[in-house]
């Protein structure tokens, strides 16, 4: 493994999503409201449906999501990807 020199960058409002066929499982990771310098979690459930990624979008907005990483396997990620970026821009 090689030694990196860049900086490191640390992303404070981040989503992870696990993206299947039928459904996919959100997480976000933000910032605790209450208690400085900790982490608030949540995960949610969405169908792969057009209203319940409208839905998912929502709510990433609402938490004001920076960074989103997702993995899927085979190409089930594509219609996913390519809705949030219709529906953001």
């Amino acid at each position: 493994m090689e030694v990196s020199d860049e900086p490191v960058q640390l992303v404070e409002r981040v989503a992870a999503l696990d993206l299947g066929k039928a459904g996919l499982t959100a997480c976000v990771r933000v910032p605790h409201e209450d208690r400085p310098g900790r982490r608030r979690q949540e995960v949610r459930e969405h169908s792969t449906l057009s209203r319940s990624l409208l839905e998912l979008a929502d709510w990433l907005r609402c938490e004001r999501i920076e960074l989103v990483a997702m993995e899927a396997t085979s190409s089930y990620w594509k219609r996913a990807c390519h809705f949030f970026r219709v529906s953001h821009g």
